[in-house]
């Protein structure tokens, strides 16, 4: 067999389970999250071999075919840097096929989606920021008749939100693909899913400046009790125009 062959996902998984190098098969993306498969799905398959062996498998490293991609790495580099950050999501919802490891392989993709506590703060700040500077964008420019640069910076803005929210909650944030499936089966706390997929659905299509307001102010509450005041503060008097006006009427 080599790389130029179609390989069955059922066939690989008995042959890699059958190799003692091979200590984990972590099965990730639609195949991973119930109720996401359509006929086009393939299998994206990590397959973790033990440090310093030279073992079948690797022999289809970054294999790609209809039905089945691999990614080979070893046991180290799947505990640690070498994984690159916007797999996050994918491994916090894999599912594990094989675990030689006692359950090793299961607390390493526990670890990945849950970020550390001084992680989580110091990326919502920098999430808070940036979706500070774009809802401030998109407010300026539909105050200044922009309409098109008010809706641009509006959807920029939803990203940062998401990215900040999931933050907050010390979790990854899910690829657009999966987010409804995640708020569905992990709510964000304080926020109600079909609100919130509403919310960003709108802003984003048509950049509802009196929506984004109400929005910046939940997020402004919820962000001065992260502790994330002094990021909000350093915005000065332009907070002014990001919030609700206080007699109801926009800006």
């Amino acid at each position: 067999m080599n790389t130029q062959q179609p390989l069955a996902y059922d066939a690989f998984v008995e042959r890699a389970a059958a190799d003692p190098a091979v200590v984990g098969l972590v099965l990730k993306g639609s195949r991973a999250h119930d109720g996401m498969v359509t006929p086009y799905s393939d299998h994206d398959l990590y397959v973790v071999v033990a440090d310093g062996t030279a073992t079948d498998p690797t022999r289809f490293a970054r294999h790609r075919c209809t039905g089945l991609d691999l990614v080979v790495v070893t046991l180290t580099e799947f505990r640690g840097a070498a994984m690159p950050d916007w797999e996050r999501y994918a491994l916090a919802r894999a599912r594990v096929v094989l675990d030689r490891l006692d359950g090793g392989i299961a607390r390493i993709l526990a670890d990945r989606a849950r970020l550390t506590a001084d992680e989580a703060f110091r990326n919502s700040a920098a999430w808070l920021d940036a979706y500070a500077n774009s809802h401030y964008r998109s407010v300026k420019n539909h105050r200044d008749g922009q309409a098109l640069a008010a809706r641009l910076d509006a959807a920029d803005s939803v990203r940062f939100l998401l990215e900040l929210l999931f933050a907050l909650d010390r979790r990854p944030r899910p690829y657009n693909k999966y987010l409804g499936w995640e708020l569905a089966r992990h709510p964000l706390p304080g926020w109600d899913t079909d609100p919130l997929l509403r919310a960003v659905d709108r802003v984003s299509a048509t950049g509802d400046v009196s929506l984004q307001r109400r929005l910046f102010a939940r997020v402004e509450t919820a962000a001065r009790a992260a502790g994330h005041g002094e990021v909000l503060d350093a915005w000065g008097d332009a907070l002014r125009l990001m919030r609700p006006p206080a007699d109801g009427i926009g800006g």
